[in-house]
C-alpha cells in the first residue's frame, strides 16, 4: 500500500501507550481502526449483579464453539470468571447506544448494576439485557496472560441471537486507549 503524503512520517512520529512506551503513531491509529462490537459483560458476585463494557471479544472455535475475551488485568471481571464464575456476553444492538453512557461507565460499590433497563436471565442466573442482537452465557476454560490484559477462552453452554437485530459496531480514533 503507498505510503500518503499527508501522513506523518510513521518511522518518526511516536507517542506512548499506557505504560508509556513509545509506540508508532501510525501503528496506534491503525490499531484503532480495527471494528469490535460493544458488548456488556454481565455476572453475579455474591448474589449481586456486576457488569462491564467489553469491545475486544471474538469468536475463536467451531467443535466446540468458543470465544476469546480480553479483560484488563485490574479488572474485577477476570478474578470471577478465571475462579470459575461463569458470565454473559450481551452483544448491545445498534439501538441500544443510549446505554453506553449509564451502563459503559464502572460500577460503584453497590450500585444496581441495570439502572431502568429491563433483564431477564440466563440458565445459571447472569443477566440478559433485553433487546440485544445476542447474546452468549460463558465458562472460562483457559486463559492466557498478554502483558495488561488476560486474554480467557471460554466454551458456551447457552446463547441465543436476534438476526433482525444490528449489533453495534465500534471503531476508535486511538488503538492505544478505550
Amino acid at each position: 500500500m503507498p505510503h500518503s503524503q499527508s501522513s506523518p512520517d510513521p518511522t518518526v512520529s511516536k507517542s506512548n501507550d499506557a505504560q508509556g512506551v513509545p509506540v508508532l503513531e501510525g501503528v496506534a491509529a491503525a490499531l484503532g481502526r480495527i471494528p469490535s462490537g460493544l458488548f456488556l459483560v454481565t455476572w453475579r458476585d455474591r448474589g449481586h449483579d456486576r457488569r462491564m463494557l467489553a469491545s475486544w471479544v471474538m469468536q475463536s472455535g467451531f467443535s466446540p464453539p468458543t470465544v476469546t475475551i480480553a479483560i484488563g488485568t485490574t479488572r474485577d471481571l477476570l478474578s470471577a470468571v478465571t475462579s470459575g464464575t461463569p458470565f454473559v456476553i450481551n452483544m448491545l444492538a445498534e439501538s441500544q447506544r443510549s446505554l453506553l453512557g449509564r451502563l459503559g461507565r464502572p460500577q460503584a460499590e453497590g450500585e444496581d448494576a441495570f439502572p431502568g433497563v429491563e433483564i431477564r436471565r440466563t440458565p445459571s442466573g447472569n443477566a440478559i439485557i433485553d433487546s440485544v442482537a445476542g447474546w452468549l452465557e460463558c465458562r472460562a476454560i483457559s486463559s492466557l496472560p498478554a502483558h495488561d490484559h488476560t486474554v480467557v477462552v471460554a466454551e458456551l453452554p447457552a446463547g441465543d441471537a436476534d438476526v433482525e437485530t444490528t449489533p453495534l459496531v465500534h471503531v476508535r480514533r486511538n488503538g492505544l486507549r478505550y
